[in-house]
C-alpha cells in the first residue's frame, strides 16, 4: 500500500528528519553514480527528494510516481517534471532509459513482480538502477514514524534474489539512515556525525534504508552457439535429388525406348 504524496513530502521537505534522510540517501547516490552527463535519469516511486543533484548533468530527468500514491510538481520554481504513471505501465519506450532511481516504490507496490518486469522494459542494455528500501533487520522498519515504517522490508539477500530472477545483477551495496528515527532536537544534531560513522563502519544491520545498485541483464547465445546456427541444415543428408514425375503413358520407356 502507497503513502499518500502529501505525507510523503511533508516528511521530506517539512521536517528536519527527512530533510537528514534526504541528504544521507544523496550522498550515497552520488557516491554511485558520480557523473550522469548526457544520460536520461528517471525516478519512480517517491523520488524526488534524491534527484535534485542530477539536474544540472543529466541530459533529461523525469519523476514518475504511482497512480495510488498521487502526484506532486516538481521541481519547485522550474517547468516540470513530474507526472503520475501506472504501476507497471510507464509512459516511455522500451530500452529508452539510461538510469532509474526506485524509492518508495517496490516495497509498497501490489504486483512486484510486475514492477520489475516494467523497469527491466525500459531499461537501456546495460543500464542501471537503484533501490532504496527499508532495512529488514533496522530500527527504522519497526515504527511507522517514517515513510521507512510501511511496505515490505528487505534484507541484501532477499532483495538480491528478488532482482537476479527478473534479469538484474545486483552489484553495488550500501546503507544509510543510521540514526534512530526519532524528532527529538537533542538527536537531530547527531544526525551528521551519526551518518558518517555508521558509513565507516558499515553497520549495514543497523541502518534504516539499504541501497541497492543493480545493471540490466541482456543475454545473448553463445558465439559458438550462432556459428553452429549459421551451418548447413543436415537433416535431409543422404537423400537423391528429387527427380521429375514422369509423363503419363511414358512411364515405362527405357533410354534406348527414346531412340
Amino acid at each position: 500500500m502507497h503513502l499518500d504524496v502529501v505525507d510523503l513530502k511533508a516528511f521530506y521537505y517539512r521536517t528536519r528528519l527527512g530533510r537528514g534522510a534526504q541528504s544521507a540517501l544523496q550522498r550515497r547516490l552520488r557516491e554511485m553514480w558520480g557523473d550522469v552527463s548526457g544520460l536520461h535519469v528517471v525516478g519512480y516511486g517517491f523520488a524526488a527528494p534524491f534527484l535534485r543533484p542530477f539536474l544540472s548533468e543529466a541530459e533529461r530527468v523525469m519523476s514518475f510516481m504511482p497512480a495510488p500514491q498521487g502526484v506532486m510538481p516538481w521541481p519547485p520554481g522550474l517547468p516540470n517534471l513530474s507526472a503520475l504513471v501506472e504501476e507497471t505501465h510507464w509512459p516511455v519506450q522500451a530500452s529508452s532509459i539510461d538510469r532509474i532511481v526506485v524509492a518508495h516504490g517496490l516495497e509498497t507496490c501490489e504486483r512486484p513482480r510486475a514492477l520489475l518486469e516494467e523497469i527491466w522494459r525500459v531499461l537501456a542494455p546495460g543500464g542501471r538502477v537503484i533501490f532504496i528500501v527499508p532495512n529488514r533487520t533496522g530500527i527504522w522498519a519497526q515504527r511507522d514514524v517514517t515513510p521507512f515504517g510501511y511496505g515490505r522490508p528487505y534484507s541484501f539477500g532477499q532483495l538480491d534474489e528478488q532482482l537476479r530472477t527478473h534479469r538484474f545483477e545486483p552489484e553495488t551495496h550500501a546503507a544509510a539512515l543510521y540514526l534512530p528515527p526519532s524528532h527529538k532536537r537533542w538527536m537531530l544534531r547527531m544526525q551528521a556525525s551519526v551518518e558518517r560513522a555508521g558509513h565507516r563502519m558499515r553497520a549495514h544491520h543497523v541502518a534504516g534504508a539499504l541501497v541497492v545498485e543493480a545493471v540490466k541483464q541482456v543475454h545473448s547465445l553463445p558465439r559458438g552457439l550462432r556459428r553452429e546456427a549459421r551451418r548447413p541444415i543436415s537433416i535431409l543428408s543422404g537423400l537423391g535429388v528429387p527427380q521429375p514425375k514422369p509423363e503419363p503413358g511414358r512411364a515405362g520407356r527405357t533410354a534406348v525406348d527414346s531412340r
